[in-house]
């Protein structure tokens, strides 16, 4: 057991100094740290700036601080990552969800804005992100998660549990292995691997903890787009969308891939920094 008393709060919030380096966003870091050390909100960080952390607190502090200053992602010393509102689990299995992959549900929440049923399928789900947040936004859907990672699809399910979403169904698949050839669904959404294998970001930051087979994609990161583009208009109803996310500098080669399997109405958009994000096209016949 620790004892004695540790830093204030403001001070223990200082330590964001320490992460200049290793994060794009210290202070954010250094106060979810603190967040889950005390079990309070980050609301209580700044009410209550003078409140010492106990020895135990402040020994748990170190240890978190250090491991992220070892590079390792917030997320994993956590346990979970904020998606669409949704407190997901994570872990080493999967991708991190990110904040930029919430471009993609807004955008199939204006395709589809009218309220009708439908059915979408979420293709490489991974913690389940993407196909639980369109499922909290319309529970007159039906929505399917598939992942070829059994532990993905496992972790998905402990969230979509923990969420308490009935209309979504998790499989193990590779893409579209396991469904029948049947078009069957309005809307189809993916964010697949897309990285180079040579792409040097793979050396730095939080990707350095994730699983590689849910990174890079061989052909400069456009083969699973590929196989998923021509693949999409067998299970895609009349007038359905398949909307896929990609690399910032991959929007036009995607955007060809989508014209030349059959999809009409093609537009790419752009995530929160700018960058062309997320790719989408309607399928006509």
């Amino acid at each position: 057991m620790v004892v004695g008393e540790g830093l204030s709060i403001a001070q223990a919030l200082a330590c964001q100094q320490q992460l200049q380096d290793v994060s794009d966003t210290p202070g954010l870091d250094v106060a979810l740290l603190l967040c889950s050390v005390l079990e309070r909100p980050r609301s209580y960080l700044y009410t209550w700036p003078e409140r010492r952390l106990n020895g135990d607190q402040q020994a748990r502090f170190d240890a978190l601080l250090a491991r992220r200053l070892g590079g390792e992602p917030v997320a994993h010393l956590l346990g979970y990552r904020e998606f669409w509102s949704l407190p997901l689990a994570v872990n080493a299995e999967t991708l991190i969800p990110r904040p930029d992959s919430e471009c993609l549900v807004e955008a199939a929440l204006e395709l589809f804005a009218d309220g009708d049923a439908g059915r979408a399928l979420d293709l490489g789900t991974g913690t389940g992100a993407l196909a639980l947040a369109l499922a909290s936004e319309w529970p007159q859907w039906r929505c399917w998660g598939v992942d070829k990672s059994p532990a993905a699809v496992a972790l998905a399910e402990r969230n979509r549990q923990a969420l308490a979403l009935q209309n979504v169904q998790l499989l193990v698949s590779d893409w579209f292995a396991a469904l029948l050839p049947r078009r069957q669904f309005q809307l189809i959404v993916s964010n697949p691997p897309y990285i180079d294998a040579a792409d040097p970001h793979l050396h730095q930051g939080d990707v350095r903890f994730e699983p590689l087979s849910a990174l890079i994609a061989s052909e400069q990161g456009l083969a699973d787009l590929r196989h998923i583009v021509a693949t999409a208009p067998q299970y895609l109803c009349t007038d359905g969308y398949l909307i896929v996310e990609h690399g910032f500098q991959q929007g036009a080669a995607v955007r060809d891939l989508l014209g030349a399997a059959g999809f009409v109405e093609v537009v790419s958009r752009r995530d929160y920094g700018g960058n062309e994000r997320l790719s989408l096209g309607r399928l006509v016949a």
